[in-house]
């Protein structure tokens, strides 16, 4: 994968990544966690337990990854940015756990930058994260973001400066080299405190 910009645009940044104990689309976390590792950056896998996240290729299973942290016990301020990968189980089970859902929004409260891919965005809509904002994903959100008060454009990478933070969101997998080089160059580009 390639990513452009400078090779240590992000300068040892800290980015989250929260996921559901399941339901994870692989790609869409372990291409996002490379782009970050190849540019700087530090991931940290959270999910709503520590220990084992199984992963999906689609709907086979996938690789197993260790959660670091728990949405609980996280703080936005601990973090430069953050990523939610797709799957259809994945933002589904994280939009049922309130903590998971705080800890989403404390990055919008925070003026942080955000980058979602496909269902991703079920999580943002549950932290009422989306009114007002023009949003990408996965086609079968589209009604679920507009009824949200989201602008829905079907396009490979959008970019939403909206308020103190940013957005980026792309639709698939298909999406990622160019959700990647965004997100990064987003996060590089984005100063948080």
């Amino acid at each position: 994968m390639n990513v452009t910009g400078d090779a240590t645009g992000l300068d040892g940044r800290n980015i989250a990544m929260l996921v559901a104990p399941e339901g994870v689309e692989q790609i869409e976390l372990t291409d996002p966690w490379r782009a970050v590792q190849q540019t700087g950056g530090r991931p940290t896998l959270a999910s709503t337990r520590r220990g084992t996240v199984q992963a999906f290729n689609h709907l086979d299973r996938g690789g197993t990854f260790e959660a670091e942290v728990v949405a609980n016990a996280a703080a936005a301020e601990d973090y430069d940015a953050l990523v939610l990968p797709g799957g259809v189980a994945n933002p589904d089970m994280l939009r049922t756990d309130a903590d998971a859902v705080a800890f989403v929004r404390a990055f919008f409260d925070a003026g942080k930058p955000v980058a979602v891919i496909c269902h991703g965005s079920w999580t943002l809509i549950e932290a009422d994260a989306v009114r007002g904002r023009v949003i990408t994903s996965w086609p079968s959100l589209r009604t679920d973001l507009r009824n949200a008060g989201a602008e829905w454009a079907d396009q490979e990478v959008v970019v939403c400066d909206h308020g103190p933070n940013i957005l980026v969101s792309s639709r698939k997998p298909d999406d990622l080299p160019a959700f990647c080089s965004a997100m990064v160059q987003t996060f590089a580009a984005t100063a948080t405190g």
